[in-house]
């Protein structure tokens, strides 16, 4: 089955069942994306991410209020329960995917259709609101002729669309019942697929059921369970199970025909495990390597902050009009409203009555510039290799750092101590002739570098950066913090200054430059809570690749 006939399928079964949430569909704007939407019900409302929160909720009908001089309320999307496209859903701030994660939590018959149109592989909707949709499918490498109106059907013949083109939800049939071992074997397979969310096997019975429906089945199938299994596991995977040798078995005994139903249904795990491997991406890997990189407690962007006076808008908030503080006359006016009548009355005096508790303040939320304090392991014979990635890497990354108002500092450890070879700068002239001749050789002070990358970030918090710490090396620390050369104190110590670093919150990434990789590196990510990326023989475009990945670039 290809992508075009997954999403048509998963179109037609949330049609059925729109318990199952949604669908998420990444492709860019075109031809292909606009077949599948025509299959949509044609009265799905349309939500964009800068939709506020009364056009969601409902509010004040602030030009029907001051016409009529009495309070006249207006619905909201979310409202009336029914089908919801929302664009450019990799955009969604993380406010609007928390109200749409309610409403479908609610299981009051929303659904929606998510459509993302991210380029990197780091744009993406937002996890909280992907975990409630079943499905996900990518159409970004299939043409329109691939597009089908109709997914494959019992004994080969697709089901016939709707009338009017669109799939509407399905009204007056019940579901088919399962044994509860079905979906304890369900729950098996995902967790065999590293998938930790219990939405998953239970998305999968549901769309089991509506698949049995669709084939105009009253009782569940293999062939149901494993398309169910298939269309809301595999985009969900987070590792690929090897396949387990099976030992022989007796043969079951014989069944007549009437006996394949939901009491009697008994299919191996592998067959499962199977239909869900065929739809894994061959990439999956390198696509769960990445998604980790950017797993920590930061996405390594600005820090947010709230001010009133530049930025991306929030909603406005009561307030006194002081220390530059910027009115929203549209709020104000909601505010003050539903009282003009009373207020009219009370004084006697005709004309708009405002008062100090109807002001609304404006805010908004600006990124702090971010700073990337690259600590590159200067020692040893290998240094010139590592220093001569770390330069390209550090030019790379800054000459694409004007867009993203990012500022790249270099510390280096060697010998017994470590130093500040580049100062937090913008200056792609400045950086390259402070790199042109760097210094190597002696032992591994990783302890010392970790320090001095510290230093540098606590600096750039107090001018209101925010630092994120790049480790570049092997892992074979040699030196410890005092200077002496004890291998087993040199580790003690860096892992002592990680978790000063962890308790500090500064994000940091540990890329381990040997030819294997090293468990006490691993082992000091873990304490940083930092992405660990083992660059054997990278060079600096893939370094600054891998650091602009894991840092949601």
């Amino acid at each position: 089955m290809d992508s075009g006939q997954q999403a048509t399928l998963a179109l037609q079964l949330l049609a059925i069942d729109p318990g199952l949430g949604g669908v998420t569909i990444r492709a860019r704007s075109g031809p292909v994306r606009d077949a599948l939407l025509r299959l949509v019900d044609p009265g799905a409302k349309r939500i964009h991410p800068a939709i506020s929160d009364e056009a969601l909720f409902g509010g004040l009908d602030l030009s029907a209020t001051l016409t009529t001089g009495h309070l006249v309320a207006e619905r909201g999307l979310l409202a009336a329960p029914g089908p919801m496209i929302l664009a450019m859903a990799e955009r969604a701030p993380v406010r609007l995917a928390a109200h749409l994660a309610v409403a479908l939590d609610k299981g009051a018959g929303h659904t929606l259709v998510a459509l993302d149109e991210g380029v990197e592989p780091d744009e993406a909707v937002d996890a909280k609101l992907t975990e409630r949709l079943a499905f996900h499918i990518d159409l970004s490498d299939i043409s329109l002729h691939e597009i089908s109106t109709n997914p494959p059907g019992k004994a080969g013949q697709p089901p016939t669309l709707p009338m009017g083109g669109g799939f509407t939800p399905t009204q007056g049939r019940g579901l088919p019942s399962v044994a509860p071992e079905l979906l304890t074997q369900i729950t098996r397979i995902a967790s065999d697929l590293g998938i930790d969310s219990l939405r998953a096997p239970l998305f999968a019975l549901r769309a089991a059921k509506a698949h049995a429906i669709l084939n105009d089945r009253d009782h569940i199938t293999t062939e149901d369970i494993e398309t169910a299994c298939a269309l809301t596991l595999a985009h969900r995977a987070t590792r690929i199970p090897e396949p387990q040798p099976q030992e022989p078995e007796d043969p079951p005994p014989e069944q007549t025909e009437n006996q394949n139903t939901e009491d009697t249904l008994d299919i191996p795990d592998e067959l499962l495990l199977d239909a869900v491997r065929a739809l894994l991406p061959d990439n999956l890997l390198d696509r769960l390597a990445a998604q980790k990189a950017r797993q920590g407690r930061g996405n390594g962007t600005g820090a947010a902050r709230k001010g009133n006076r530049r930025g991306r808008p929030l909603p406005s908030r009561q307030g006194r009009l002081s220390d530059g503080a910027r009115i929203d006359i549209i709020g104000t006016l909601r505010a003050a409203a539903p009282w003009q009548t009373i207020r009219r009355n009370a004084t006697g005096r005709d004309g708009l009555h405002i008062r100090p508790a109807d002001f609304r303040i404006k805010r908004f939320e600006e990124k702090s510039d971010r700073l990337l304090i690259f600590t590159v392991d200067a020692s040893g014979s290998a240094a010139l290799t590592r220093l001569a990635e770390a330069k390209g890497a550090v030019e790379l990354l800054l000459a694409q750092a004007y867009a993203r108002r990012d500022h790249v500092a270099l510390v280096a450890f060697r010998g017994t101590d470590a130093e500040l070879l580049l100062p937090p700068t913008r200056s792609l002239v400045q950086t390259k002739r402070r790199l042109a001749g760097l210094p190597g050789g002696g032992g591994t002070p990783l302890a010392a570098g970790m320090v001095a990358a510290f230093e540098q970030a606590t600096h750039a918090t107090r001018r209101g950066l925010t630092p994120t710490i790049a480790i570049l090396t092997d892992g074979r620390a040699n030196i410890a913090l005092d200077g002496t050369a004890d291998r087993k104190q040199a580790a003690i110590d860096a892992q002592q200054i990680a978790k000063v670093l962890r308790a500090h919150g500064i994000d940091a990434i540990v890329i381990d430059t040997g030819n294997r990789p090293e468990p006490a590196l691993r082992n000091l990510a873990q304490t940083l809570d930092a992405a660990y990326l083992p660059l054997p023989r990278a060079d600096a475009h893939r370094l600054s690749q891998s650091v602009a990945t894991a840092l949601g670039d």
